[in-house]
């Protein structure tokens, strides 16, 4: 006949049992630490790679943003810089036009020269002109002077041309007293204007000069590719 447990085995198997499913727990516990530890360096890694890429990249664009700007600062500075330079020898040059005017007024105290000046300027006029009837208007110091020189002007013009010209004096309306001198031709009508005044031969020697001043002045520029 078979026996029961006694109490003690019952409770020896009890505390077995006990002690296995403590161990299976822990083992069960160890498993999900590990598990989670595992799973929360990956993700503390990918955050970690996250952010320190934003990081990267926010220093980034702020290296290429500081370097746009020092381009831009630079950009600027130079450009300054050159019109600093150019405005100095704008200045320059137009000191000497203004010197080369101031000079021009000379030549009216040589009568002879400048009668024969404003003979050509006058023969000059007439040859743009072309026709039948040309206004000449002057300074009113001028006056005798132009009679003078209209005389020369005009057999110049009708020996060339072989057409005659009747040659009007405005001594109503005269060039403003600062004008250097030389003479304001037009038709008839007026629909044709040759302003041959010293002070337009002037400005317009100095536009056609001015290369060739700028060179003598400063020296050839080397970033210009054309001479013309």
């Amino acid at each position: 006949m078979k026996m029961g447990l006694s109490d003690a085995d019952v409770k020896k198997q009890i505390e077995h049992m006990i002690a296995f499913i403590d161990q299976e727990a822990d083992e069960k516990v160890d498993e999900i630490n590990a598990k989670a530890e595992e799973e929360f360096e990956i993700e503390k890694s990918r955050l970690v790679q996250q952010q320190r890429q934003k990081i990267m990249s926010f220093y980034e664009r702020k290296e290429k943003q500081l370097e746009q700007q020092k381009k831009v600062q630079q950009s600027q500075l130079v450009n300054a810089a050159r019109l600093k330079i150019l405005k100095v020898r704008e200045d320059h040059i137009e000191a000497i036009l203004n010197e080369a005017r101031s000079r021009l007024s000379e030549i009216q105290h040589d009568k002879a020269r400048y009668t024969e000046l404003m003979s050509g300027l006058i023969a000059q006029g007439l040859f743009q002109i072309l026709e039948d009837v040309v206004v000449v208007q002057c300074v009113k110091e001028d006056v005798d002077i132009v009679k003078k020189a209209v005389t020369k002007a005009h057999a110049q013009y009708k020996k060339d041309t072989g057409s005659d010209v009747n040659i009007v004096i405005n001594e109503r309306d005269f060039l403003t007293p600062d004008t250097c001198g030389g003479v304001f031709m037009t038709s008839k009508t007026g629909a044709i204007k040759v302003k041959n005044t010293l002070d337009a031969r002037l400005e317009l020697m100095g536009r056609q000069m001015m290369p060739e001043i700028r060179e003598t002045l400063f020296g050839k520029n080397q970033n210009r590719k054309f001479l013309s």
